[in-house]
């Protein structure tokens, strides 16, 4: 005869970044939680991303995203050092700094950009060609321009997941992976039962961070989404250490240097549905892209290659908040690229939500809409 499980106030459906955030955040308020994961915890875009923590300043950005962004820039550190003393474990995080570069063969000027990090009141630097090859010795000397944001920051996806995992653990949450939810029951309003294959949970509260799996969760209550998959492929080669010490970007492509030396080159962006495989010409496409950045590259040893497939939610802006027309029910999904660098912020909305506390009014534009549902 099994126990019965411990009583839980909310469900959180989705193990990824997102969803231990989430957990972890909330318990930490004493509200005790019950995370299902269909698969593995943190095992897919969680596990997949390449670690960059774009900066931001939460006062003085003018858009939602970059409050979100600064408010998370904000709490990384914090979090940090909290999940080190909580559970011995080092995410890996530091201020790396980034540069984003122009090729020579864009007509793409950096200049918008620039703007916009100098109006939020961010550090940038703009670079012309001898201070860009001062910091980057090894870019292609045809790359001429770009700009510094020294405050950029990386961590290190596994360890922070495994980091999230043991803090949820220590912290009371009642972890189930291996636990697909078939169905979302409501009377009304109101989800009044979560259903495995397993047994029937409740809870007071559900909260969805299913991540690219997202809209097929919510059809288990009968409502239809428009989040989707997007596959993003990376390399990872190893070189020499110290041949790139800063982020390099062009647009949605970025080299991240670890400092043994590796280097991640990514990614694709790819709608191929629930396809994770990798492909030939989206490897040696991204591998191409880093040579032509570090010509040097060319003599790196290939590691691996992966993939994971990112949150996509039309409008492009994560949606954090309570679902309409259901008093129970909230999503936390379609952070595409951002799942990561804006986890620690998104937990705290949830947070805010949950518990019914105060809340910037900012935070309104996440809300779920009919572009999403």
């Amino acid at each position: 005869m099994s126990l019965p499980h411990p009583a839980a106030d909310v469900i959180v459906v989705g193990g990824g970044v997102i969803g231990l955030s989430i957990a972890w955040e909330l318990a930490r308020y004493n509200v005790r939680v019950r995370v299902l994961e269909q698969g593995q915890f943190g095992q897919e875009a969680s596990w997949a991303g390449a670690g960059m923590l774009p900066p931001g300043n939460p006062d003085a950005a003018r858009t939602a995203e970059g409050r979100l962004r600064g408010g998370s820039h904000l709490l990384w550190p914090e979090w940090t050092e909290l999940l080190r003393s909580l559970t011995g474990i080092d995410n890996g995080f530091r201020r790396c700094g980034g540069v984003e570069v122009c090729l020579p063969e864009s007509n793409e000027s950096l200049d918008p950009k620039i703007a916009a990090w100098q109006a939020e009141q961010v550090a940038v630097e703009p670079l012309q060609s001898e201070r860009l090859h001062e910091l980057v010795p090894a870019l292609h000397p045809e790359i001429v321009s770009g700009y510094l944001l020294p405050e950029l920051g990386q961590v290190r996806n596994p360890r922070h997941l495994k980091a999230l995992l043991q803090a949820c653990a220590s912290s009371g949450v009642d972890l189930r992976p291996g636990t697909p939810v078939i169905d979302l029951v409501h009377t009304g309003e109101r989800i009044t039962s979560v259903r495995t294959p397993c047994e029937d949970f409740t809870a007071s509260e559900v909260v969805i961070a299913g991540g690219a799996w997202t809209r097929t969760i919510l059809q288990r209550a009968g409502l239809d989404s428009n989040f989707e998959p997007v596959r993003g492929q990376i390399v990872l080669l190893e070189t020499r250490p110290s041949l790139i010490r800063h982020v390099i970007e062009v647009g949605n492509r970025y080299l991240v240097p670890r400092p043994d030396g590796r280097v991640l080159i990514g990614s694709t962006e790819e709608r191929a549905g629930f396809e994770k495989r990798t492909t030939a010409g989206g490897v040696s496409g991204l591998i191409e892209f880093g040579r032509r950045l570090i010509p040097e590259l060319a003599n790196a040893r290939f590691e691996r290659c992966w993939a994971g497939l990112r949150p996509y939610a039309p409008g492009g802006l994560p949606v954090i908040g309570r679902v309409p027309g259901m008093s129970n029910l909230s999503l936390a999904a379609g952070h595409f690229r951002a799942g990561l660098q804006l986890s620690p912020m998104t937990a705290v909305l949830i947070r805010q939500l949950i518990l019914a506390q105060p809340g910037d009014k900012w935070a309104d534009e996440f809300q779920p809409n009919s572009k999403c549902l």
